[in-house]
């Protein structure tokens, strides 16, 4: 029997030897340490950061969340124009789609635009920091801390292992989503003035379930069907979905629907 310090080992060492020799070059692919690093400080920032800014004044960060927000609009039409243009290229089913581990032009253009947006989801942990430096405290919650710190992991793991194939399929919902999104915080980060034309919020929300539920159906349906792609991963990403489908309805509950309740 292989003591604990072995079988820790095995486990570090099936990691790195088991990943998509493609990606495995690429910017914070090849060891999860960095990863868990960037959550490790991430959790460290919202520990601290409201304790730090609690004696402070909020800051004026309008200039900054303009140029943040619509520069993720942009970065997220662009992946969402990789997602579909090269599936649409590739041939790629919606229903069951394998991963291409070639080095093809279009396997790698796939591959590529799977890591970035896994670096994306790096880049918008700063959703957390600027709420914290303009003491939005309320938006600091567990919906918020528990969707941005999985993400990174769950698309380390992609791209680490699974750089295409019907991955493809979760970028391309989300980048939709997360277009419209940014777009929704960078005309809100113009001013007062602009709440008159964002009476949509709510639907933002409505979004972003359709979104999860489309993937759960998506990912489940797969766990049934002969399909050559990871089983464990389309396990986990169905779990996931379904923590996100009730984290987000309840979300929704409290903010559309319970406080007309009140107002009754």
């Amino acid at each position: 029997m292989a003591s604990p310090g072995q079988s820790v080992e095995s486990v570090h060492q099936w990691i790195f030897e088991n990943g998509d020799k493609r990606t495995d070059p690429w910017l914070l692919v090849y060891s999860p340490m960095p990863v868990v690093y960037i959550f490790l400080v991430y959790l460290g920032v919202v520990w601290a950061g409201p304790k730090m800014m609690k004696h402070r004044e909020p800051m004026d960060l309008k200039p900054v969340l303009i140029v943040y927000n619509f520069t993720m609009v942009c970065m997220s039409v662009y992946m969402f124009h990789e997602f579909l243009v090269t599936s649409l290229l590739s041939n790629y089913s919606y229903l069951c789609q394998p991963v291409d581990y070639s080095t093809s032009p279009l396997a790698m253009r796939m591959a590529k635009a799977c890591w970035l947006f896994f670096f994306s989801k790096v880049i918008e942990l700063a959703d957390t920091v600027f709420f914290i430096l303009r003491k939005k405290n309320n938006q600091l919650t567990f919906l918020h801390v528990y969707h941005h710190g999985t993400m990174i992991f769950n698309w380390w793991a992609g791209v680490k292992y699974l750089a295409g194939g019907q991955s493809f399929f979760i970028g391309l919902l989300n980048t939709f989503v997360h277009s419209v999104m940014y777009s929704y915080y960078g005309l809100a980060a113009l001013g007062p003035h602009m709440q008159k034309y964002l009476w949509w919020k709510r639907y933002l929300t409505s979004m972003q379930l359709v979104q999860f539920l489309l993937v759960s159906a998506h990912t489940g349906y797969n766990l049934f069907t002969e399909c050559d792609f990871s089983k464990v991963m389309n396990a986990y990403v169905f779990t996931y979905c379904i923590s996100l489908i009730a984290l987000f309805s309840n979300f929704y509950y409290q903010s559309y629907l319970n406080t007309k309740a009140k107002k009754m």
